[in-house]
């Protein structure tokens, strides 16, 4: 996801200072409001030369659409995997994937499901929220695929870069942002449209719970009403944490985190901004534990 608007964004610590209204030297027992940047790549920057030392680094899985793989997910993972680290709360590699629901335009695609059983009731091929949640569960289980490719392409610990497919406990603990924004597709018209919608992403985020993922939301703020809108406190999407986009400066990313989080029961943990031509990020706040420190490839 790119912010919209480009500005020149100052960086070091003085400047930082001047941005923030800040006192040029922070005295020892004081919490400075910004952090060490991270950065977040995908396809879109295949083949580019990516900053030599990001403190974390969130990695596109998709190539663009939700039915889609980042032709340089392995070596953009193998970048980030030289993360610093210097931001404790956030783990040096986590990834984002891509987000939709085409079912209202389900009979004019092939991968809309026509069965299943879910919290919605059965599906049967329909544009209804069972079908919906499955299609989700659908996306998400191809996004675990690609992601094996990857940790098999590393050489991860199960496969000793032989196997032919990684093991999906190479994937535990790892943290997955679900990319929400209108340029996908997605169900328009009323309550009935954001409530499939929903159903679509519950799909994904039970999908990858399940193999041990970490799940938060990653969108705008009105992204997220156009598409989703309110989140009951039963939907599997309540309290997870949220990445905000849409700062144009580092200053714009530090008062985001003083944001609501796109869902109740959640916390801003991360806002972007740009940094030159790349999407950067600012830390707000923790991230649950079983994501710091875990993956076996760094994440």
């Amino acid at each position: 996801m790119r912010t919209t608007l480009r500005t020149t964004v100052v960086t070091g610590l003085a400047l930082a200072a001047t941005v923030l209204g800040l006192p040029a030297t922070a005295h020892a027992d004081e919490s400075p409001r910004y952090s060490p940047v991270g950065y977040d790549v995908s396809h879109p920057q295949c083949g580019q030369s990516l900053p030599a030392d990001p403190a974390f680094a969130i990695i596109g899985v998709n190539g663009g659409l939700a039915t889609t793989a980042n032709d340089c997910l392995a070596e953009q993972w193998e970048w980030a995997t030289r993360s610093t680290g210097a931001v404790a709360e956030q783990p040096s590699v986590q990834l984002y994937v891509n987000t939709a629901n085409p079912g209202q335009v389900g009979d004019l695609i092939t991968t809309w499901p026509t069965s299943g059983a879910n919290r919605y009731g059965r599906c049967d091929g329909s544009n209804s929220a069972a079908c919906s949640y499955e299609y989700g569960v659908d996306r998400a289980g191809g996004d675990v695929l690609i992601a094996l490719a990857a940790v098999d392409e590393l050489g991860g610990p199960a496969s000793g870069g032989a196997s032919p497919d990684a093991d999906v406990d190479d994937l535990a603990g790892y943290r997955w942002w679900l990319d929400v924004e209108t340029m996908n597709t997605w169900q328009f018209g009323g309550g009935d449209a954001r409530r499939n919608n929903r159903a679509a992403l519950e799909g994904m985020a039970d999908r990858l719970t399940a193999v041990g993922g970490v799940v938060g939301l990653y969108s705008t703020r009105r992204q997220w009403a156009q598409i989703v809108g309110t989140v009951p406190a039963g939907s599997s999407l309540y309290a997870l944490d949220s990445w905000l986009a849409g700062a144009d400066s580092l200053a714009g990313a530090v008062g985001g985190c003083q944001s609501a989080p796109l869902v109740g029961g959640g916390r801003v943990v991360l806002t972007q901004y740009l940094v030159g031509d790349l999407d950067g990020n600012h830390s707000c706040a923790p991230v649950a534990e079983p994501a710091v420190g875990a993956g076996p490839l760094g994440g």
